[in-house]
Parts: structure tokens; sequence; C-alpha cells
């Protein structure tokens, strides 16, 4: 058997463990009903929004690791916007999603190779190799060790190479009552989780039912809703899911992220922090050659 093989087998092992305690939320499965809304227009939106944070018009004769691939969108992206793909992910689910979506996009590809992995192996990691981008977007306060995972994260980065993650903006009492809810959702029964993510989310949609009416326009609910789409090509029940049961759940401010990366010899070449709420601060760093 195989290194990869076994190392597969042991991650998926590990990741079943953590699900069944109640300790991890299974975001592959989320995505694995993503998979069946997938569509053209998502899959631009991915391609824009990593266009637009790169800089860049195309990533031919690049390389780019995407760590946590989840539904694999986004090493989609990259490919069809030319570079070499490797991705991971340590969930069963989403390692299995990311398979399929290159196996209906770019059958036998040499130059996209999916794994199952855990962004906290150092080992794992360095193995990889370097690469031009290394991509992680809302993965890593996930992991159960962000700091961890964050300082992983530069093993793969070569230098002069780019570093594009995101993670969950700290909000301080707001953000310890999510870390509640999210918790909680993972230890329910699965008949009960769906119940409870329509009770955890009712107050913001009464708000914006509330909105909608007081201002005359009840269409731009019903809008939100059947018009979803936003700048990651994603479905609003998939997003609502994947953000109540999301845990384990860790946040960070902005200036902890770029002080944390400033240390270990990394510029910031771009934020997108404005008006985030509880929802992801997007950097992308640089790494400074020597």
């Amino acid at each position: 058997m195989s290194a990869t093989i076994t190392n597969n087998i042991n991650i998926a092992e590990q990741h079943g463990r953590e699900v069944a305690s109640g300790e991890r939320f299974e975001f592959g499965k989320n995505w694995s009903a993503f998979l069946a809304v997938l569509d053209d227009e998502r899959i631009e939106q991915a391609e824009k929004s990593l266009k637009e944070m790169l800089e860049v018009d195309t990533l031919e004769g690049k390389t780019f690791l995407d760590i946590g691939s989840g539904s694999g969108l986004f090493s989609l992206a990259a490919r069809r916007l030319g570079a070499t793909v490797h991705s991971f992910d340590f969930d069963s689910n989403s390692f299995a999603c990311t398979q399929e979506l290159r196996n209906r996009y770019f059958p036998n590809d040499a130059s996209w190779r999916v794994e199952q992995g855990s962004a906290l192996d150092a080992d794992y990691v360095a193995s990889l190799g370097k690469f031009d981008i290394v991509y992680s977007w809302g993965v890593l306060h996930h992991t159960g060790e962000m700091w961890r995972a964050l300082e992983n994260a530069i093993i793969p980065t070569t230098e002069g190479g780019k570093l594009f993650i995101a993670i969950y903006n700290d909000t301080g009492s707001q953000a310890r009552r999510w870390h509640w809810i999210k918790k909680t959702y993972c230890g329910l029964p699965a008949i009960l989780k769906t119940p409870f993510a329509l009770l955890a989310i009712l107050p913001d949609e009464i708000s914006k039912i509330a909105n909608s009416l007081l201002s005359f326009k009840p269409q731009q609910y019903i809008h939100s809703w059947t018009r979803y789409k936003n700048s990651r090509g994603m479905n609003r029940w998939h997003d609502i899911i994947d953000w109540v049961g999301g845990f384990p759940y860790e946040v960070a401010t902005v200036d902890e992220i770029f002080d944390f990366y400033k240390q270990r010899g990394f510029n910031m070449t771009k934020v997108k922090s404005g008006g985030v709420g509880l929802g992801c601060n997007e950097f992308v760093f640089e790494r400074i050659e020597k």
C-alpha cells in the first residue's frame, strides 16, 4: 500500500472520530450537496474572485496549492485560469468533492492533483514542495489550531510567492456566542440540526424581512434567496449551513494577522476587510525574497 493511500486512510479515520464526537462539522457533506447546483456562472464568479484578489488576468505557468479545497470550486477556477494545481482537504467528503470536480472538468489531468491531508501536519505540507500561490479561504480557522495552521501555510510558499487566506473576523462577545452556537450544532443529532440552524439565523432573517417591508421592497428579501450569488460562487443555503455548523471556530483581527505574517517575512499586498462583521477578512501576502 502506497504512503499516500495509507495517509488518506489514517486521516479519514481521524476525521470520522472528530465528527462522531461532535467536535467537527462535516463541511464536505454540505459541499456534496452544493455540487448539484454548481453552474458556469458560479465557476466564473470564483475565477473573478481569484483574479481580483491576486491582481492577475491568468495563472498560466503558475503553481497553485489549495489548502482545504472544500467543494473543489477554487481549485477548478485556478486550473481553468492555467495553473498547475495541488488540492488537499482533511474532510473526507471534501476530498471526494474535489476529486469529483477534477473528474468532471479535467479528467486524467496530470496538472491537477487531489489528496486528503491535514493543514496541521507540517511534514505533509513540506512534502508537497513550493508553490507560487498558496490559497486557503475560510479554512485555517476551522482546524482547531489556527495559529499553527497559519504557520504551516508559510512552508509551501515560495520566495516571491503569494499567500491568499481568509480568516474569520474577531468581533468579541458576538464571536464567542457563535462559537457556542456552532459547537452546539455539531453535537446535535442529525434530525435536529436543520431546525437548530433555522432558529440560529431567524433573528437576522426577521430583520431583513422587516427592512424590505419598511422600504416597500419585499422583492429584495425574496431575491436574497432566489438570486443569491456571492462573489465566491456559493449557494445561500449551503453558505448558511457552512456558517452555523462551522466548528472548530477561531477568529482574529486584521492587525493580528498582519503582524503575524509581517514578523515572518511577508508583505501584505491586498486586504478586504470593510464591513465583514462576523465574516472573513481576506488577505494577500507576498513572501519577501531573501
